[in-house]
């Protein structure tokens, strides 16, 4: 058994986990030992399936000391004509760099790959060696918001001998036509994969798509770099709105948010963004199967919440259904000699972990000082949800812009999407207010 000491024990090198530690590089002279499942950093990246690309511009993603892309704008696609998006191999190949390049060039810090942690000891899977991890100030908790893809992830319902049920990223590696394509999930997964399909010339009247929700997608055209980031705006919205319900039409109406079907009122809010493109494109599926969940995947049908549709032997079913970012309960970020890395900017996980790096470095600041300024907003699931975050969003502002060093970093990191601009007081307290207000009725039973 051999032993690694350091300042901090990050376990995960994902993209949260990177984030972290990059500022703790930057803003102190801490010593980091890192240690993740993967024989590679970028965490989920490495379990995607192969055509997948980012959601938002590769402009906001990484590590704050190390731009991701060209900040090159799109000319083909369906993401033309706006900021890139970086695929999934570039993602990986970006994080190995910011490892080799700066993490372990640095001296500061050292790096345990294919590795399991558990109450300071990582079993190293390829020899079964086991390694004593010993951190000074804080074990890390960078797994915590347990992001999970199909690969990975067995279907939660029951999948009949002779049945077809495959991850998403076996779909490139068919040899032939299948009889017809079952999508299942209601997720950017389950967008991602009909995409695919329809990119391969697929007929949509061959594709079926069981999606027990519909949802409010953001607009990518709203979250683009420098004068195309918008979201600011929607702090002026929800100030000007008299209920829950306008508030979400005029997001609708000013090109913040999008729906596939605009004659079905929304249940799910998840922060997946698309485009108009990709709006247009998953409009040509026809048949889709609205507000059931599959219970079984047998060989002639496919079983469901109260009924049931026919499939064949023949079909391919893709399952889309994993919960890619479960809402867990939020826990103290800051908590003695740990700390959890959460988003404390709504649907921003690697701009959450980069602040929370930088606030840990705040040495004048005890847990309740820091944990003051890292509020944490759960990934939302529903459009109350949305409501939720928003407000907790502008209080969080208010904190972050009221300590100068925070400030500075909000101006000048480059994962900071609004740079250091706050709202009007006015108008945030106005927001706030009216939010409370549609909160407070949504939760008041009727």
């Amino acid at each position: 058994m051999s032993t690694i000491e350091a300042d901090y024990v990050v376990v995960g090198a994902g993209a949260m986990g990177m984030a972290f530690v990059d500022e703790l590089l930057t803003h102190s002279d801490a010593t980091v030992a890192m240690v993740d499942r993967h024989a590679r950093p970028g965490g989920h990246w490495n379990d995607a399936y192969p055509y997948v690309r980012l959601h938002q511009p590769s402009f906001f993603y990484g590590v704050s000391s190390a731009r991701l892309g060209s900040d090159r704008t799109d000319a083909v696609g369906l993401n033309a004509g706006l900021s890139e998006l970086a695929s999934g191999p570039e993602v990986c190949a970006y994080f190995d760099q910011v490892m080799q390049r700066r993490f372990l060039a640095s001296g500061r810090v050292e790096y345990l790959p294919g590795a399991e942690y558990r109450k300071g000891e990582a079993t190293i899977a390829a020899s079964g060696a086991t390694v004593t991890m010993t951190a000074r100030r804080a074990v890390v908790d960078a797994t915590y918001m347990k992001v999970t893809v199909p690969s990975t992830t067995p279907p939660k319902y029951a999948v009949d001998d002779g049945a077809t049920v495959i991850p998403p990223n076996r779909l490139p590696q068919m040899e032939q036509p299948a009889d017809g394509y079952v999508v299942i999930g209601a997720g950017k997964t389950a967008f991602d994969a009909i995409l695919w399909l329809l990119g391969q010339q697929v007929d949509p009247d061959q594709i079926r798509w069981v999606a027990p929700r519909d949802s409010w997608l953001i607009n990518r055209a709203a979250t683009q770099p420098g004068d195309g980031f918008r979201i600011g705006e929607q702090t002026r919205f929800a100030a000007e709105a008299d209920s829950a319900q306008a508030l979400f039409e005029r997001l609708e109406a000013e090109g913040h948010f999008l729906r596939i079907d605009p004659s079905i009122e929304p249940t799910m809010y998840r922060c997946a963004t698309v485009t108009d493109i990709e709006i247009e494109q998953l409009r040509r599926i026809d048949h889709v199967v609205r507000s059931a969940r599959v219970r079984r995947v047998g060989t002639d049908e496919i079983e469901l919440d109260g009924s049931s549709i026919p499939t064949s032997l023949g079909t391919i079913h893709v399952d889309c259904s994993a919960d890619g970012l479960e809402r867990l309960p939020s826990t103290p970020v800051f908590d003695g000699g740990r700390i959890t890395l959460q988003t404390i900017r709504g649907c921003q996980q690697v701009f959450s972990a980069a602040l929370i790096g930088r606030i840990e470095t705040l040495a004048d600041l005890d847990d309740d000082g820091k944990n003051e300024l890292a509020t944490v907003i759960p990934h939302p699931d529903t459009p109350h949800d949305y409501l939720t975050g928003s407000a907790a969003h502008i209080h969080n502002v208010g904190r972050w812009m009221a300590r100068p060093e925070v400030a500075v970093w909000l101006a000048e990191s480059r994962l900071s999407p609004t740079g250091g601009e706050a709202p009007d007081l006015g108008v945030a307290i106005a927001a706030v207010t009216n939010l409370d207000r549609f909160i407070a009725e949504a939760d008041t039973p009727a």
